[in-house]
């Protein structure tokens, strides 16, 4: 419930926090199949939430195992499907708990459900593909074992920028890799986990964009979406009306929390987070203050109007930092 409830505000957050979202390929949304998401690690946990509003069935992400701290952080998120994953530098004393996230996820294959791995490890907010970590091939190898089906499926994630509000953002499928396209036997390991390991980073070298940090010009070159004079005109008034009913709030918050994630790579899902999370209550707060002063139903027409503000000004703002 809480999953559904959660992948429906994402849904609409993302709709102004997001100006434009192209997807090479929407053949996998509604697959009846078991997979494995392979998938680049640029921007904190804002990767994993924006895939699972894509696909009809539930998207199980594997999550770095230091943020599950307490009894309620832990049942908060798994409820809303994510499981925990330790590295070394995490503590050795936990790495025996991958070996049950491992089986929880082999049990959700089995019942043709999806999972999702970082498969470089590590997130960075950056336009480059790291070398891969050897966990994404050891899932996919230990549901083979099982004779489970599943298809490891590379995804690139490329934004246009990890810090500007209203940003693009292109998502890129590749082709799924079955057991049956390997050449090593299933019982050399070693030379398996490589070979796999290999097949996914060929193809995420060519679905992950690379873009030195400061050319800006390609990234424009890659992401910009041409907007016409027209729909400029049309909607600058109630964008100008987004900017002074938003931005009060707005450039405070973002200032703090650029402050308090600097040089950690989770500014963009922790503003998006707040967004889900505080949204509703700023737009119910406007809606009452409408209601007392104006009455009637214009204090209910708050919650179309002040997305339909946001989305306006989102459309026409500048797409990339000066």
């Amino acid at each position: 419930m809480l999953y559904q409830f959660g992948r429906m505000l994402v849904n609409l957050s993302l709709k102004l926090y997001c100006r434009d979202v192209k997807i090479n390929t929407t053949e996998f949304f509604k697959t009846e199949e078991p997979l494995l998401l392979a998938v680049n690690h640029p921007n904190s946990f804002l990767d994993a939430i924006i895939l699972c509003t894509l696909f009809d069935k539930p998207v199980y992400s594997l999550t770095r195992g230091d943020v599950f701290k307490g009894k309620f952080i832990t049942k908060l998120l798994r409820s809303i499907k994510m499981l925990p994953v330790y590295r070394v530098s995490e503590g050795v004393e936990n790495l025996d708990s991958n070996y049950k996230t491992f089986k929880e996820c082999t049990d959700i294959l089995k019942q043709n459900g999806i999972v999702l791995i970082f498969s470089e490890g590590r997130c960075e907010n950056e336009w480059h593909l790291r070398p891969l970590k050897k966990g994404t091939a050891r899932l996919a190898i230990k549901a083979w074992e099982q004779n489970i089906p599943v298809k490891v499926l590379p995804v690139g994630m490329n934004y246009s920028s990890f810090y500007l509000f209203g940003k693009n953002l292109q998502i890129n499928f590749g082709s799924p890799i079955e057991r049956k396209a390997l050449t090593t036997g299933i019982n050399d390991n070693g030379r398996l986990l490589n070979e796999l390991t290999g097949a996914v980073q060929q193809q995420l070298q060519k679905l992950v964009y690379e873009i030195d940090a400061g050319d800006l010009q390609t990234r424009k070159e890659k992401f910009n979406v041409p907007v016409s004079n027209i729909k400029k005109a049309l909607l600058s008034i109630p964008a100008i009306l987004g900017i002074l009913i938003h931005w009060p709030v707005y450039i405070p918050l973002k200032n703090f929390i650029a402050k308090k994630t600097t040089k950690t790579g989770h500014y963009d899902s922790v503003i998006v987070g707040l967004i889900v999370l505080g949204y509703p209550f700023y737009m119910l707060f406007w809606s009452l203050i409408v209601y007392l002063t104006i009455g009637g139903y214009w204090g209910w027409s708050v919650f179309i109007l002040l997305p339909f503000f946001a989305w306006c000004y989102v459309q026409i703002k500048p797409q990339m930092e000066n």
